[in-house]
Parts: structure tokens; sequence; C-alpha cells
């Protein structure tokens, strides 16, 4: 049952079977991570990861490893699997703001109880917050900042997708590693610890290049970052200057979205992912003061607009058995 968007004015959500378990799903352009929990009292039963379910990748892709993430998730509590039909998912998913994806994203729902689905940031920015205000800059595989103020009005930068968009995310480090290392083979760059990084990863070659670069996508690239944060603490200066330019990129997501909100100076930030975390040191000292450290991640936030979700289908079940 897709509970993604809400019912028209005046008519209440569909009644939903008995529910045992609830997922929270975070799924972006590098892993799936879940976690499951009981639904008669929301204790913590497991959590697991897979592989990418952000939707750029693949519909059956995400699927799979979502499926993947909640089958490890039941050995991790030492149960057994449950039928789809008793579990629930919230899911923050990255590429579900492209209508087709979202679309054949639900279409293939394989029979779970019911599916509600959001983009990542949002549910980065409930983890983060606890549905309060502050502001939420992301960095992991892609990038996106999503902030909400004290009136409950978000906005949200970024977040256009791999290769044009995502500034500062470990795909576009890894793919500007890419340029520093294609340049250093032929002569263009210099033959530093970035390049030589990056040759150790991909090989060392033209047709290697040129043959990796063919098939890669933004998982690959984004899993060249480390050689910039390796290089970068053996002294390179293309490196270090690409962290720079990372950091910088992240930054700006902030100063955008304080313009557009009110008492913006005085929210809380939350730099996440693995990129944002390692960023952090390299922004300027009045950011680092607001930084504060997450009160919960993606998949937390995921569980957390599930529960939103779900309240407000019995309230509206009860409101229409009410009025009868």
């Amino acid at each position: 049952m897709n509970l993604s968007s809400p019912p028209p004015r005046g008519a209440a959500w569909p009644a939903l079977p008995a529910l045992h378990y609830l997922a929270g799903v975070d799924g972006g352009g590098s892993g799936t991570r879940l976690r499951l929990h009981a639904a008669p009292d929301g204790r913590a039963l497991g959590y697991a990861t897979a592989g990418p379910s952000g939707l750029s990748q693949g519909i059956e892709q995400a699927w799979r490893h979502i499926e993947q993430a909640l089958a490890a998730a039941f050995v991790a509590a030492g149960l057994a699997p449950a039928p789809r039909r008793e579990i629930a998912l919230g899911l923050g998913l990255a590429g579900v703001e492209v209508p087709r994806q979202r679309e054949a994203f639900l279409a293939a729902d394989p029979g779970f109880a019911c599916c509600v689905l959001f983009n990542d940031a949002q549910t980065t920015l409930r983890g983060a917050f606890g549905g309060g205000p502050g502001i939420v800059v992301a960095a992991g595989t892609g990038s996106i900042g999503l902030a909400q103020g004290h009136d409950g009005v978000q906005q949200r930068t970024g977040g256009w997708g791999f290769p044009v968009g995502d500034e500062g995310s470990g795909a576009w480090l890894g793919l500007r590693a890419m340029h520093a290392a294609q340049a250093a083979l032929d002569g263009r760059g210099a033959v530093g610890p970035l390049a030589q990084a990056v040759w150790r990863e991909v090989g060392a070659g033209p047709a290697a290049l040129l043959q990796w670069c063919r098939s890669a996508g933004q998982h690959q690239y984004a899993s060249l970052a480390p050689c910039v944060f390796e290089a970068a603490l053996q002294g390179d200066a293309q490196a270090q200057a690409l962290l720079g330019a990372a950091a910088t990129e992240l930054e700006r997501h902030v100063h955008a979205l304080s313009a557009r909100m009110k008492d913006a100076a005085e929210l809380p930030i939350a730099l996440v992912g693995s990129i944002g975390k390692r960023l952090q040191a390299r922004w300027p000292e009045p950011l680092r003061r607001r930084c504060v450290q997450p009160q919960g991640d993606s998949a937390d936030g995921a569980l957390a607009l599930l529960r939103d979700t779900l309240r407000g289908t019995l309230r509206g079940t009860l409101r229409e058995a009410e009025s009868r």
C-alpha cells in the first residue's frame, strides 16, 4: 500500500492491516542502512546494511538491496523473516524527487503493508533534529542542504545529482581526482600522491583509465574520494586544494539557506555524511561553533516520519468510523 502522499481533503486514509514490524530505511548512492523496530511498542530489534538504493542507479537494484538489508536485520535480531504484509517501510531515498523514478519505485513495491517514501534529506533532517528547527548539510556520495525554521517552513539547496551537481560530495571529489590522474598520465599535470593513489585503484595506463571511466557511475567515482584524503595527508597540493574547495561548496549551502530563512543565524547545523564529517574541520570557526551532534540519523528520521504517517492513518480511520 502506498501512503507516500496524503488522501484528498476530507477523506480518510485506507485501513491498514495488522503490523508487526516497522523498518526505517536510508538509501543513497553508496549503501542502504535499515533499522528494524517492533510495531506495537517501538522496540529496536535489528540494524543492517546493504548495497546502494539511490533510485538513479536503478529501481530493481534499490528494491533488491532494501530487501537484503531487511533480511539481514531480521537475522541480526535473531528472528525469522516476516511476511512483507506485516512490515511497514519508511524510506528516505536519494532520487525520489524525480517523478518518473518515484512512480516506478512505488509501482514495483513487492507487497509491503505500506511504503512511506521521502527524499533522504528529509529523513536526515528529521533524524538530526527530531522535528525541530535546524540546518542539515549532508555530503556522502552526493550532497544536499535542507533547513527547517522555527515556523516549520523548510528550504532546500543542492541535490541536483551527479555529475551536474552534488558539489563537495564523494562523487564530486572522485571525479576531480580522476581528472588529476588523467592529466598526470599525459603530462598536463604533476605526478604526485593524488594521481598515484587513483592509479593504484583503477590502473596506471591509458587503457585502464579509459575502461574504468567508460563504465563508472556515481558510486564508482565516490569510491575514489578516499584517494583525495589519503593524498592530502601526504602533502599533495592538488588534494589539499580539492578538499578546501569541497568544504567551501558545503559551506555555501548554509549561506544560501540562511539567506532564505528567518532567524537563520541562530539555527544549529548538522554536517553529516562520510564526507561532510571529515570536512567539518575545514569550515570557518563561526560555522563550526554552530555545528551540533545529530540526535539520530536518516534511518531514525525515516522511522519517525513513518510513525507520523501511521498515526495520521489511524486518526483518519477513526474519524471515518465515527462519521458513519
